[in-house]
């Protein structure tokens, strides 16, 4: 496992390269899964109108794809302009079940501003597996990543 801004310094390399937009949402999403290894599903979905629409993603196959603002954790995050943290996804009235065996998920935007572009999802399979630690590396890779609209 990689330190937090060796990370973060990969997706910036990746950013500043000459790979399309599409290429380097890919590539963050598999180094976020290949280093982290309490994060059991990556995903990054695009802010289109009133939908967020999954891009890339690592993991087991989700029936969300198109997810409505203010629907799920995904959809409350961007209603409310802020990262969610929920250490126990079971415990939600409004959860979007990506598996069965998801127990925590940690929502990050990517942003500029006041401006949404998407977001970065993950989900663990263990009860309170995100940290503020996880959230501040991926709060900089949203930003590394917001550089790309």
């Amino acid at each position: 496992m990689v330190s937090a801004n060796k990370i973060v310094s990969r997706v910036e390399q990746s950013v500043d390269s000459s790979a399309s937009r599409d290429e380097v949402l890919r590539d963050a999403v598999g180094l976020l899964k290949h280093e982290r290894l309490h994060y059991n599903w990556v995903g990054i979905y695009l802010l289109e109108g009133d939908t967020l629409v999954l891009h890339n993603y690592i993991g087991k196959p989700t029936d969300h794809t198109h997810i409505p603002v203010g629907k799920g954790v995904c959809g409350v995050a961007v209603a409310e302009g802020a990262n969610q943290i929920v250490g126990d996804v079971t415990r939600l009235d409004n959860y979007l079940a990506c598996s069965a065996e998801t127990r925590a998920e940690i929502v990050v935007l990517i942003r500029r501003d006041d401006q949404i572009f998407g977001q970065i999802d993950i989900d663990s399979d263990l009860e309170d597996a995100f940290t503020q630690e996880d959230e501040s590396l991926l709060n900089d890779v949203a930003d590394q990543l917001a550089r790309r609209w």
